[in-house]
């Protein structure tokens, strides 16, 4: 195993979250690669997830941010499985910091599942609509719709917008490195975010 700096320690728990001896660990077997460090956390965090889908969500929290103006404010329910977890800080942090997200980016549904059919197949049309004159072949039209679809995924859907407080990552995967970091598996069941006159 590489022997790996303080200085390399550091950066990767200021990124990550995690605690110096997970970060040391990890960047060990990575050999001091911080890039392979992150994703062998972030595979952890998946593996521990797919691990415990059996395990119930018999814990959580409600957070409530209100943001400074008092003209905005989220209540965010976050579960986890244990009240111990439910009680840390970094578990409090990060739903803190996704109802600030949520304050800023505005998303609309939790998840492209739980993305209005309605409204989906109407963009689509807008879409296709759009694509009508181009000469295209049918199935290159689908994928370029289904591109589209992706985008509008990232724009309105909580868990597939870039993070504000990292735009190398996205909150499904920010909630990933929490899972990582708690050992169980963590979910946003729902949001509700309020904004004066709207």
């Amino acid at each position: 195993m590489a022997k790996v700096s303080l200085d390399l320690i550091m950066n990767l728990r200021e990124r990550t979250g995690l605690g110096m001896m997970d970060c040391k660990k990890a960047l060990e077997a990575a050999e001091g690669d911080v890039e392979k460090a992150i994703e062998a956390l972030r595979k952890r965090g998946a593996e521990i997830e797919a691990k415990r889908s059996d395990k119930e969500y018999g814990a959580g929290i409600i957070h409530a941010y209100i943001h400074p103006g008092s003209q905005i404010g989220v209540l965010l329910e976050l579960d986890c499985e244990t009240d111990f977890v439910a009680r840390t800080e970094d578990f409090k942090k990060f739903a803190n910091d996704i109802c600030m997200h949520i304050t800023a980016v505005k998303p609309l549904y939790l998840s492209p599942e739980d993305v209005d059919p309605k409204f989906l197949e109407h963009e689509k049309e807008i879409a296709r609509s759009q694509m009508a004159d181009s000469g295209k072949p049918e199935k290159i039209i689908e994928q370029i719709v289904e591109g589209k679809m992706k985008k509008l995924y990232s724009e309105i859907c909580l868990l597939d917008q870039t993070y504000v407080k990292n735009d190398q990552l996205t909150i499904k995967e920010v909630l990933k490195d929490l899972i990582a970091k708690t050992g169980e598996k963590v979910r946003i069941h729902r949001f509700a975010r309020f904004e004066v006159g709207n």
